[in-house]
């Protein structure tokens, strides 16, 4: 039986991808915050043939929860055979946000828990026969940049530009990943899976929650549509170390985006960070 481990498995994508690798007669860990979403998907796994659900409660915002979460996930479960990284919650609007330990709640949420998972569950991968970690963000998306000078932006905010740089960080992750781990059989995908009709826009404020609902529904693909390419790629991971996608496109390693002194740049500045 195959062990999944999904953030954000309780809703959206991440959700729609639990159900699938349940019906397909996997153990289906979903890491989440709201005990209510996770019920919810224990409730929808019991109706099914097939398959072993289990959920996590956990603050992704926190290192401190994420270095737990780790460390409980390693212990329960020595295999792993995929990790996907679905967790986020845009703050587009609004001021600032920190978390408890001083972090920009954007750039701990959206990249340094992908980070503390990817590294914090590379043994449990290795020990599995087709390792593979799918980080799905907007690799291809030519928006947002590091703030090398101020990470935390602590000094030009706003939601939108702490959204891109976590997207670019988590670019960067994925080419150091790739580099640091490379020959240890773990397959690290970028995924970007375009516009997604998900619960996102009820996180929004009024006027841009009717506006982004509009856009969805003229737009965005069925999370069951969305799923489909992403689980092919899952269940058949290129041998390279890393690659990125959108949706069923190739993307090329190429440019400042996966710049591979970036890259370990921005490896070493979060090891520091998470150390702290």
């Amino acid at each position: 039986m195959q062990t999944v481990v999904i953030t954000g498995g309780t809703d959206g994508l991440g959700k729609g991808l639990a159900l699938h690798y349940l019906r397909q007669g996997a153990r289906v860990i979903a890491v989440g915050s709201t005990a209510e979403k996770g019920q919810a998907l224990l409730a929808e796994a019991e109706a099914l043939p097939s398959g072993r659900a289990g959920f996590v409660r956990a603050d992704l915002t926190s290192v401190a929860a994420t270095r737990d979460l780790v460390k409980r996930l390693t212990e329960d479960h020595p295999v792993v055979d995929k990790l996907i990284l679905c967790a986020q919650r845009y703050r587009l609007l609004g001021g600032r946000v920190t978390t408890g330990e001083g972090f920009e709640h954007s750039f701990a949420l959206a990249y340094l828990s992908r980070f503390m998972l990817s590294h914090g569950l590379h043994d449990a991968l290795r020990a599995a026969r087709r390792p593979v970690i799918m980080n799905v963000s907007t690799p291809g998306v030519p928006l947002g940049r590091i703030h090398w000078d101020d990470l935390q932006l602590t000094r030009s905010y706003s939601g939108t530009r702490a959204t891109l740089q976590s997207f670019r960080a988590n670019d960067l992750l994925g080419v150091a990943f790739g580099v640091l781990h490379a020959g240890s059989g773990v397959s690290y995908i970028g995924y970007n899976p375009g516009v997604v009709s998900t619960g996102m826009p009820a996180s929004l404020p009024q006027p841009l929650r009717a506006a982004t609902k509009a856009f969805f529904t003229l737009f965005a693909t069925s999370v069951p549509r969305a799923t489909a390419p992403m689980t092919a790629l899952l269940d058949d991971p290129p041998a390279e170390p890393f690659t990125a996608h959108w949706q069923k496109r190739r993307l090329p390693l190429t440019g400042r985006a996966f710049d591979r002194h970036d890259a370990q740049r921005l490896h070493d500045i979060t090891r520091e960070l998470i150390a702290r």
